[in-house]
């Protein structure tokens, strides 16, 4: 009988969500950097076997919203306790265990199996190690936990064997040559905004949108023009830099990805414009897909 199944990762933000998911699906499905709020969207990636058809989905980190866009991450994370078959709690031994109270109470209220991962454990001893997974046992009781380390692989195969263990009796639920729901257009706004979160600090990369204005394909090459939106003037010279040398250095970093990303030659440009305040504007998050149309 063949199996398939929805996989849905959430968790608080910088825990390693992205991270564990781009291993599962063996594939670089969602960007991954050191920051908080890397991840805006809800992203699948659909790893496939001729027995099997496992669709994962990425998720924001749960907080607390200050503004419209965080608002909508946090839906992408709810709605992710809705249509899962299986739930990855991921935690870290670094964080403090129960934050996000309400969420955590959400996640005890359903009727599907619950994975809980502490990740990290790295950077822990066991005695820390025994203590969070106590303390995790009693705020989730019906969770599974099995501690891993996603940077170093540890106990990534025993976690992959009990998904394959839990998912239902199905048909696939996509195309096997399907690893995504994404477009290409999405990986290369998300792959030019992994570079503003590495490159700027403090509030520049949590202010900053990527959006894809032309994709121009050929056999050989992609031809891009990428439009990078802030919220203040102040940012746009940021962006730029002297010159224009911070720009650049953005986009030949990120023409290097995505070369290796689509495995063809690719001609980038990129823009910076101001759009007012669009972290709160309905009408620029629903054009940026954070809300329905």
């Amino acid at each position: 009988m063949h199996k398939a199944g929805f996989v849905n990762i959430v968790g608080n933000p910088n825990v390693g969500k992205s991270t564990l998911m781009n291993l599962l699906v063996g594939e670089r499905v969602s960007i991954a950097t050191f920051k908080a709020q890397t991840t805006r969207h809800r992203i699948m990636g659909i790893l496939n076997t001729d027995e099997m058809q496992i669709v994962f989905s990425d998720t924001p980190g749960v907080l607390k919203p200050n503004y419209k866009l965080q608002e909508s991450m946090l839906e992408f994370s709810k709605s992710a306790l809705s249509d899962a078959d299986i739930l990855l709690y991921v935690t870290d031994i670094v964080e403090t265990a129960g934050k996000n109270q309400d969420f955590i109470d959400r996640v005890n209220l359903l009727q599907i199996p619950v994975l809980l991962l502490i990740n990290k454990i790295d950077l822990s001893n066991q005695q820390d190690l025994e203590k969070t997974v106590q303390k995790w046992h009693t705020l989730i009781p019906q969770a599974e936990i099995l501690p891993i380390s996603a940077k170093a692989n540890f106990n990534i195969q025993p976690l992959m064997k009990r998904i394959q263990e839990l998912l239902p009796d199905s048909p696939p639920y996509f195309g096997k040559d399907q690893w995504t729901d994404r477009p290409a257009r999405f990986f290369v706004s998300e792959i030019v905004r992994e570079k503003i979160l590495l490159y700027y600090d403090k509030e520049i990369p949590y202010a900053v949108e990527v959006f894809v204005e032309q994709f121009n394909e050929t056999l050989k090459h992609i031809h891009i023009h990428v439009v990078i939106c802030v919220e203040r003037h102040s940012q746009k010279g940021i962006i730029i830099g002297h010159r224009g040398i911070a720009l650049k250095k953005i986009a030949t970093a990120a023409r290097k990805d995505l070369e290796r990303f689509f495995h063809k030659s690719i001609f980038l440009e990129t823009f910076v414009k101001v759009d007012k305040d669009w972290r709160n504007s309905d009408k620029e998050l629903k054009n940026f897909g954070y809300q329905a149309n």
